[in-house]
C-alpha cells in the first residue's frame, strides 16, 4: 500500500513531538525556540488544545577529503515535520496520544560513493532520495501510566539501544547498531515497519522494560521510494526486547517515546538533556527475526546457501562523570553489542565516547564530543571477500570529533572531522578522513 501524496501533503503542515501535558507545563516559546515562530499565536492555541506541531531542518555538508573510494561529497538535506496529538484533550480517549512525522530525505550519498564504510558517515544519508512517514503510532497508557502499549509505524532505533550521550554524533553507529543495521530490515531510520510495542515503567520512573514485535521486512524493497505498508509472504517478524535502569532521567528531546513520559517535554531541537549530578543509564537487549537469510559462506548440496536464523545481543552504559564545575558536565557511554555473523558483515560493535556540555563560560548548550566505534567482521564475511579476491581486515575502525555550538534556540552548527581505519573491511582501501559541517534548525 503506497500512502496517497494527497495525505503527504495534509501532513507538510504538521510538525513535531513535545509534551502536551499543557495543563501541567506552561506553552512552549515558539517565538524564541523555533524560526517559524508562534505562527500569530496560532500555534500556541494548538498546543493548549492538545496538538503539538514541530520541524526540524538539517544540513550535513560533508565531504571526504583523503582516501576511501574517492575524494569529494555534496550536501545532505533532513527535513522532519512532526505533530503530537493529546487524545484525551481532542476526542476523550483517556491517556493516549498520537504522533506522526514526515520525512524527507535528498542529497549526497556520500558514503556509498566516496568513503566506502561499512559503519556510515552521516545518520541522514539514505539509499534512495524520498520522503515517506516515518511515525504514525498511537499510544495507550495504563496503570498510572506504568503501562504503554503503542501501535503503528514505529523506528525501534527511536527507544531501543538509545545512548542520550551519544546522540551529538553525525555517524550512524552511535544511534542503531551497526551489526544490526545491516541485517534483512529492522526498523529504523529511514525505513519504518508496522508494529507493536509494550512498555512497562517502575513508579519511580528509574527501571523500565520493553519489547517489540514488527514487520520483518519493513516497506516494500521493490518501490523505495514513498511510504508503502506491504506485508509478503516471507517476510515473518522482527523482535527485540530491553530492560534498563536510569536514575535521573531528565527526558528526550529528539525521540518522541521514551521510558519515563512517553513523549518529549520540549518541542526544541538542541542535544539532550542529561540530569546535572545524577543521570546513569544501563541497558541490555536482545533482537531476532522469525524468517533466515542466507548464509555468506555455507551452502547446500545443489550449491544454494543455507539459511540461517538472524539474531543478536547488546548491552550499554552510560553516565555522568562530573558536572557543576568551570568545565561544564562530562558525560561517557560505552555499548557493546553482537550477531550471529552468519548473514552480515559484521560480527560485533564496541562504541566509546566522552562528551563535554557547556565547555567554556557562556556556552552552557555547546557540547564538545569524542568518540569510536571498533566493528570487528564475521569470519564469514572475511571468507566470502576473500573468495571475491578482496583482502578483508579483521575490523572497521572509525573516530568522530565534534563541537555543537547552540548559536541561538533554534540554530546549532556543529563542525565535524571522522577518520576510518579499513572502510568498508578492505586492506587495500586507504584510510579516508571525512570533514564538514552540520546545520540544525528548529522550525
Amino acid at each position: 500500500m503506497r500512502l496517497p501524496a494527497a495525505t503527504l501533503g495534509m501532513l507538510l503542515g504538521l510538525a513535531a513531538p513535545c509534551a502536551i501535558a499543557a495543563d501541567a507545563k506552561p506553552v512552549p516559546d515558539y517565538v524564541n525556540e523555533t524560526l517559524s515562530g508562534d505562527w500569530g499565536g496560532r500555534r500556541a492555541d494548538l498546543y493548549r488544545q492538545g496538538i503539538a506541531l514541530e520541524g526540524v531542518y538539517r544540513i550535513d555538508a560533508l565531504r571526504n577529503t583523503s582516501g576511501g573510494l574517492q575524494r569529494g561529497g555534496q550536501p545532505m538535506i533532513h527535513l522532519e515535520l512532526k505533530m503530537a496529538a493529546d487524545l484525551d484533550k481532542l476526542w476523550g480517549w483517556a491517556d493516549t496520544t498520537a504522533f506522526f512525522s514526515l520525512i524527507g530525505d535528498y542529497g549526497s550519498k556520500l558514503n556509498a560513493d566516496m568513503t566506502g564504510s561499512l559503519l556510515g558517515v552521516s545518520n541522514i544519508e539514505v539509499p534512495v532520495s524520498t520522503q515517506r512517514l516515518f511515525h504514525a503510532w498511537v499510544q495507550k497508557d495504563f496503570a498510572d501510566k506504568q503501562w504503554a502499549l503503542l501501535a503503528g509505524l514505529y523506528p525501534i532505533d527511536s527507544e531501543f539501544m538509545v545512548m542520550d550521550a551519544a546522540s551529538v554524533f553525525v555517524q550512524p553507529p552511535y544511534g542503531a547498531l551497526a551489526d544490526l543495521a545491516l541485517t534483512r530490515g529492522p526498523s529504523i531510520f529511514n525505513n519504518p515497519a508496522v508494529g507493536l510495542r509494550l512498555k512497562w515503567t517502575a513508579a519511580d520512573r528509574s527501571r523500565y522494560a520493553q519489547g517489540a514485535i514488527l514487520d520483518g521486512v519493513p516497506g516494500d524493497p521493490a518501490h523505495p521510494r514513498g511510504t508503502h505498508i506491504a506485508f509478503h509472504r516471507g517476510d515473518g517478524i522482527m523482535s527485540i526486547a530491553e530492560i534498563g535502569y536510569q536514575p535521573g532521567e531528565a527526558g528526550h528531546v529528539f525521540e518522541p517515546t521514551t521510558p519515563d513520559v512517553g513523549v518529549p517535554v520540549d518541542p526544541v531541537t538542541k542535544a539532550h538533556e542529561l540530569a546535572a549530578d545524577s543521570f546513569g543509564k544501563y541497558a541490555v537487549g536482545i533482537w531476532g527475526y522469525s524468517a533466515k537469510a542466507d548464509d555468506l559462506v555455507d551452502t547446500d548440496a545443489a550449491g544454494k546457501p543455507l539459511r540461517r536464523k538472524s539474531r543478536g545481543w547488546y548491552a550499554l552504559a552510560e553516565q555522568t562523570l562530573l558536572s557543576g564545575s568551570r568545565i561544564g558536565a562530562i558525560s561517557a557511554f560505552y555499548r557493546v553489542s553482537a550477531s550471529d555473523g552468519d548473514s552480515t558483515a559484521i560480527r560485533h560493535t564496541q562504541n566509546i565516547g566522552i562528551r563535554l556540555k557547556g565547555p567554556l563560560p557562556g556556552l552552557a548548550d555547546d557540547i564538545l564530543g569524542l568518540a569510536h566505534t571498533r566493528a570487528g567482521l564475521s569470519d564469514k564475511f572475511i571468507q566470502a571477500q576473500a573468495a571475491a579476491g578482496i583482502a578483508a581486515s579483521s575490523s572497521e575502525r572509525a573516530w568522530e570529533l565534534t563541537y555543537r555550538h547552540q548559536v541561538n534556540r533554534w540554530l546549532a552548527v556543529q563542525p565535524v572531522v571522522q577518520r576510518f581505519r579499513h572502510p568498508g573491511g578492505d586492506l587495500a582501501r586507504p584510510k579516508a578522513t571525512v570533514a564538514g559541517i552540520r546545520l540544525d534548525l528548529a522550525l
